[in-house]
């Protein structure tokens, strides 16, 4: 039975408006816990490795598979739960499963046994991406703003786990990098329970009409190549994100020993490289999305080609301008649900969406340590520029920026418009 079914009359009628701005902010920060605790592993192994007798920290880094594997694998579960059960309960689970699972893979004493936590870390991660971002949009008068500020967030997240977790490792060993996230996590959680009240229905149980209605064949193209362009996203997104503190440390080698001022370059490269999401987000609400889509995944290939011939300091610059391309191509695929998807099964359409490409491209997280030990970071930056010129050609099949057809008795929300695809 759904649980937020039967609200009062005034419950009902405060379901309507926006989220208030602790509840937003929460969901925001969810977005940045997730991608930290995804990254922990990352940061830490090669400590991590020392301690449990590896030699190398390439030979760890494939016991970290599970974690990304479940994170899309999970994604498919997580979202049918948010559009049939409720977001605001999924969100829930998140925050105190997510809070539990680092607290326990702290307790790891074994190589699987940290991979049994990193994979518990996975599955509730997953949550995330299918639930709380279609909960954040579902009101907003500006969604390509709400996704840029909330992929911001994400980024941040991810600049806290190169900064947060090689200070801790540093200071108190790697399991307490493991313990300070999650207990913020599970204090989120508390206060996610306190200020966020039943949202109503849950949206599999209403009907919201999506910005743009298109034909079932344009659709279907359209699906596809979000699909298509999120793996390949996904691949850039965890080769560099996983690498980078490793890559850092081997172009720096002579110049910088210290492993928390890596981790403090690396979170300044994301935190730079985050902002992006930011103008990206203003711009998807006025600009045609597929133009500015392709112009920033065509951006992507030359930096990505100087970072795997840079050293020194002209790397730092080459690895911000990769990273702001990355991150900034990362809204694009919520922005295609949001406009071609009705509510109450986005969802499930994002669920379905990241298991596919999260599930291929956790391979990027094990091929990435032997990648490396056979061949080169020079070759791993090379391959993610061949990588970005499929994803160009794939943004081009996307429906035309020419005006679509809308729903009978459609009315854009305030602020909503912008051109049509």
């Amino acid at each position: 039975m759904n649980t937020e079914s039967s609200l009062s009359p005034p419950q009902a009628q405060a379901a309507l408006k926006d989220h208030p701005r602790r509840v937003s902010l929460l969901l925001n920060v969810g977005h940045a816990l997730d991608h930290l605790f995804l990254l922990i592993f990352a940061t830490a192994v090669g400590t991590i490795a020392a301690e449990f007798g590896f030699s190398r920290w390439e030979d760890l880094m494939p016991y970290s598979v599970g974690a990304f594997f479940l994170f899309g694998l999970g994604s498919v579960p997580a979202g049918r739960l948010g559009d049939l059960w409720g977001r605001r309960q999924m969100m829930l689970v998140f925050f105190f499963g997510l809070g539990a699972a680092a607290l326990l893979t702290a307790l790891a004493q074994g190589p699987w046994q940290v991979a049994a936590g990193l994979a518990l870390i996975g599955l509730f991660a997953a949550i995330y991406h299918p639930v709380g971002i279609p909960m954040l949009v579902q009101r907003a008068s500006r969604p390509g703003m709400v996704i840029g500020i909330n992929g911001l967030a994400g980024n941040l997240g991810v600049a806290g786990a190169a900064l947060l977790t090689g200070l801790l490792v540093q200071w108190w060993g790697w399991r307490a990098a493991f313990v300070v996230p999650g207990l913020i996590s599970l204090a989120c959680g508390v206060a996610f329970a306190l200020w966020c009240e039943p949202q109503g229905p849950a949206p599999g149980r209403s009907r919201k009409p999506p910005q743009v209605v298109l034909p079932p064949g344009q659709l279907a193209r359209a699906l596809v190549v979000m699909t298509v362009a999120a793996i390949t996203g996904s691949l850039l997104f965890n080769f560099t994100t996983n690498g980078n503190t490793q890559f850092l440390t081997e172009r720096f080698e002579g110049l910088i020993h210290d492993p928390a001022l890596i981790g403090l370059l690396l979170a300044l490269i994301y935190t730079l490289a985050s902002f992006t999401q930011v103008v990206v987000g203003h711009m998807i609400d006025r600009v045609p999305l597929k133009r500015l889509y392709l112009g920033m995944v065509l951006a992507q290939i030359p930096w990505l080609v100087l970072a795997a011939v840079a050293s020194g300091w002209w790397l730092f610059l080459a690895l911000l301008g990769a990273m702001v391309c990355i991150f900034g191509s990362i809204p694009f695929t919520e922005a295609m649900i949001v406009k071609y998807v009705d509510d109450s099964v986005r969802s499930r359409v994002a669920g379905m969406r990241l298991a596919v490409s999260f599930g291929v491209s956790s391979l990027a997280v094990w091929m990435l340590g032997p990648v490396v030990k056979a061949s080169s970071f020079a070759v791993l930056f090379l391959a993610m520029a061949v990588i970005s010129v499929g994803t160009a050609a794939m943004v081009m099949l996307l429906p035309s920026d020419a005006p679509a057809r809308r729903p009978s008795g459609y009315q854009p929300a305030p602020g909503a418009g912008g051109p049509a695809e």
